[in-house]
């Protein structure tokens, strides 16, 4: 096959890799950051202590990000045709891949929040500051960098695992790869 011939496929294959990154990413955010916020306030010594609820949530975070990749992936193919329509496509991709990422990044939210100053939760508290001041006057702020650090992270292995999501048809860079350099043998 000529560059000719495979620039469109390129393109095309980073352009589906970008989507599944990019709208994997949001919504691991927004599942992944309350559910880290979750782990560190029902921990021991945390503002909602619940070492049940955080024991229970922590193992299911543990099982779920312990799975392989290419295991869960397969294994949400089902639940993938229930939510999007369809088991195949970056848009069916997404649904593994942010469901793959939610529980790594929530521990990476989690180790994030355990870096903050407990004296500045104390003075907080101490002035009178609920629950929500905490979380969005001193956790969040204090730990916006290492947060970011985390996320960006999580992005890196969001763009590893959408490579995984092209070998059962999902679309985007990897399944270039295995359709042409692999089945194909064309290693060029």
């Amino acid at each position: 096959m000529t560059w000719n011939e495979m620039q469109p496929l390129l393109r095309d294959g980073c352009l589906d890799t970008l989507f599944m990154v990019w709208w994997s990413a949001v919504w691991t955010v927004i599942g992944g950051l309350p559910l880290g916020i979750l782990l560190y306030l029902t921990d021991r010594g945390g503002l909602l202590q619940n070492i049940v609820v955080n024991k229970v949530v922590g193992a299911v975070v543990n099982i779920a990000r312990s799975v392989p990749f290419i295991i869960l992936i397969v294994w949400l193919i089902p639940f993938s045709r229930l939510v999007i329509g369809t088991s195949i496509g970056p848009s069916a991709a997404v649904v593994a891949l942010t469901i793959g990422a939610i529980p790594f990044f929530a521990r990476l939210v989690e180790t994030s929040l355990r870096e903050v100053d407990h004296g500045l939760i104390e003075a907080v508290q101490s002035m009178g500051g609920g629950t929500w001041t905490v979380i969005f006057k001193v956790l969040l702020p204090q730990s916006l960098a290492s947060l970011v650090a985390g996320l960006t992270t999580t992005v890196i292995a969001l763009i590893g695992y959408s490579a995984m999501a092209g070998a059962v048809g999902g679309g985007g860079l990897g399944q270039v790869a295995i359709n042409y350099g692999y089945q194909r043998q064309e290693h060029g």
